[in-house]
């Protein structure tokens, strides 16, 4: 790979002279006053400044860098052609929702960006940071007419102008003035960045939009609870019809105990990511047939969630649906529990039954963790499968099934082939459609949704009163890695809902007590008994050559200025790489081209 030198926008404004535009810090700080209790000047990290140095480019290799993120420069007239073509072929309703969802990922990827580079940034600050971004990437000027955050309740609400919208240029400019808003993409993103940053679902809508012949562009932000008919903002930023909208409303009133609407906890799906919708997109394209389909993925992403909607969207969702957990069934049982049991087979069978596949006979059959079944039991299947027809234990007569089969594993059934753990013809006959379900770590972005969708349900289901989340839980949540993936978040927030005080809200110490293991750079619960503390860690990285602290040693206090920190640090850590950038890097788990920028700055290289 190339290493061409990268060139900051801050690197090129010092160079030619120019200024970076600034914010009008005192309109901002005046509007960004709801949020209580703290002040945002000019120097408030991250400034324009600050972001500018995230934003790289390497003319050598042809790539830009938001930070860790590539990015592209587009013209927006061939965005605009694309986004006409997809109206004309899709419609307006389906390119409006594919261009909100990218957008919101879009708005993800800005907030892990800030929550990574200024972690303790005061929340006004990280806030205004998404509209420095939104401008600096080009889709809009940002103008706060008000925003206000209680750290108390979760709540939320901003109100801003968008200027110079490129979405709303080149709607105009293609269809006229028309009745509908047209920033779908700025509208997604802010519901993303807002979202990410504070651990809970906060949904924006453009009340007004000069493609609707406004004067300006202006958008209301409120969390999900705040809005009244949440279901039509909801219908953008889902991908499919049964990923649940309900999920994310206000909790249902305590004055009488009447049924809920809602979908139950182990119905919804719950996910906005472009990771879950592309395992959506791929459902529904596989539900119309009758294919074998195979789920793939670690324990606790939701594999039985995802086969139970397969069926439910599947022209069989009327025929019954029968899930089989193949570990939990001894190997001397298995044959019996498939294909059932005529009475007389062997001791103890006093009376026939059917198995699992007459069972679900017109319907779907889901096998879970098929990776463990023995190599006889294997066989049986598999003829089970080639034939459509399956011999009770004990019977002398085939009986016909119309079955389909959906299998799920948390193994890598290819590698337990080559192994010799897993008959290969299986594996094939098995895996016609599959689907891999990717780990919570690797779809972040649905964490603030997924936190709103069970803090809702726990509530309902105990008759808590807990309000939400305080922000060391929302960061601690965010950036843990979460090794039971949705059901360990599942339990850690129905754990906190119990444990917490009514009007209360949900902290560390609520959500982590069996010794889950948090990430170095948040703070840390070291439970001692019935009590716990909370430590803020540093990362555990000690260059070679630098003797580490020691245990019992109390940290000094250094007088020096940050600035001065940030130099000894770095030059201890190219000394202790003999000038290695690329090591020196590594030992800070930072990116050599960050690395190398600060470095210049501080005059070590």
């Amino acid at each position: 790979m190339s290493n061409a030198p990268r060139i900051s926008l801050a690197d090129v404004a010092r160079a030619t002279g120019a200024a970076l535009s600034k914010f009008d810090t005192e309109s901002v700080a005046k509007a960004m006053g709801g949020f209580a209790s703290l002040h945002m000047g000019g120097d408030a990290s991250p400034t324009v400044a600050d972001i500018s140095e995230c934003l790289f480019f390497s003319p050598g290799d042809g790539r830009i860098w938001l930070q860790d993120q590539r990015m592209l420069l587009l013209h927006t007239e061939a965005l605009a052609a694309m986004r006409r073509e997809m109206i004309d072929s899709l419609g307006l309703e389906r390119t409006r929702g594919l261009f909100t969802r990218a957008g919101y990922v879009s708005g993800a990827r800005d907030a892990q960006l800030v929550r990574k580079q200024w972690p303790d940034a005061d929340p006004p600050a990280a806030a205004i940071a998404g509209a420095r971004l939104h401008a600096l990437e080009g889709m809009v000027k940002v103008e706060v007419v008000h925003a206000s955050y209680d750290p108390d309740s979760g709540t939320y609400s901003g109100e801003f102008l968008w200027h110079n919208s490129s979405e709303a240029d080149e709607h105009i400019a293609a269809y006229g003035i028309g009745g509908s808003s047209a920033c779908w993409m700025a509208t997604g993103g802010a519901t993303g960045y807002v979202s990410t940053l504070f651990g809970r679902l906060i949904v924006f809508r453009e009340v007004q939009c000069r493609a609707k012949g406004d004067a300006q562009c202006r958008v209301v932000g409120k969390s999900a609870e705040q809005w009244e008919d949440l279901e039509e903002d909801m219908r953008y930023l889902n991908a499919r019809e049964f990923v649940s909208s309900a999920a994310y409303a206000r909790p249902a009133p305590h004055a009488a105990d009447l049924p809920s609407a809602q979908a139950p906890a182990g119905e919804a799906m719950v996910g906005a990511s472009s990771a879950f919708n592309a395992a959506c997109h791929q459902l529904n394209r596989v539900a119309r047939t009758t294919a074998t389909v195979l789920f793939t993925g670690e324990s606790g992403v939701g594999k039985e969630k995802f086969a139970s909607m397969l069926h439910k969207i599947s022209p069989r969702k009327n025929q019954p649906f029968v899930a089989v957990n193949c570990a939990a069934i001894p190997d001397t049982l298995i044959e019996s529990e498939l294909f059932g049991v005529e009475r007389g087979a062997y001791t103890g069978a006093s009376h026939s039954r059917p198995g699992r596949f007459e069972r679900a006979n017109g319907g779907t059959l889901f096998l879970d963790e098929i990776g463990t079944l023995s190599f006889v039991a294997q066989g049986k299947l598999l003829r089970a499968l080639q034939e459509g027809e399956v011999e009770r234990v004990g019977g002398t007569q085939s009986i016909a099934v119309d079955v389909r089969v959906v299998a799920a594993t948390n193994e890598t059934l290819r590698q337990a082939v080559q192994e010799g753990k897993f008959r290969e013809d299986l594996f094939f006959r098995l895996n016609v459609f599959p689907i891999h379900l990717p780990p919570l770590r690797q779809r972040r972005d649905d964490i603030p949704l997924l936190m709103n969708h069970f803090l809702n349900v726990y509530r309902r289901k105990h008759g808590g009163q807990t309000r939400g989340f305080t922000q060391a839980a929302v960061r601690a949540l965010l950036n843990y890695d979460f090794p039971g993936n949705i059901r360990e978040l599942q339990n850690l927030i129905e754990r906190a809902v119990i444990m917490a005080d009514a009007d209360g809200l949900i902290d560390l110490h609520h959500l982590f007590t069996s010794g889950e293991t948090l990430s170095t750079d948040i703070m840390t619960l070291n439970l001692q008994g019935d009590s716990g503390t909370l430590n803020l860690t540093d990362s555990g990285i000690t260059p070679a050559g630098v003797a580490p602290r020691s245990e019992n040693a109390k940290p000094s206090v250094s007088p020096q200025s940050l600035e001065q920190t940030e130099r000894d640090t770095l030059a201890r850590a190219i000394a202790a790489s003999k000038g290695n950038l690329s090591a020196a890097a590594r030992l800070l788990d930072t990116t050599r081209a960050k690395l190398a920028f600060r470095a210049r700055k501080h005059g070590l290289i």
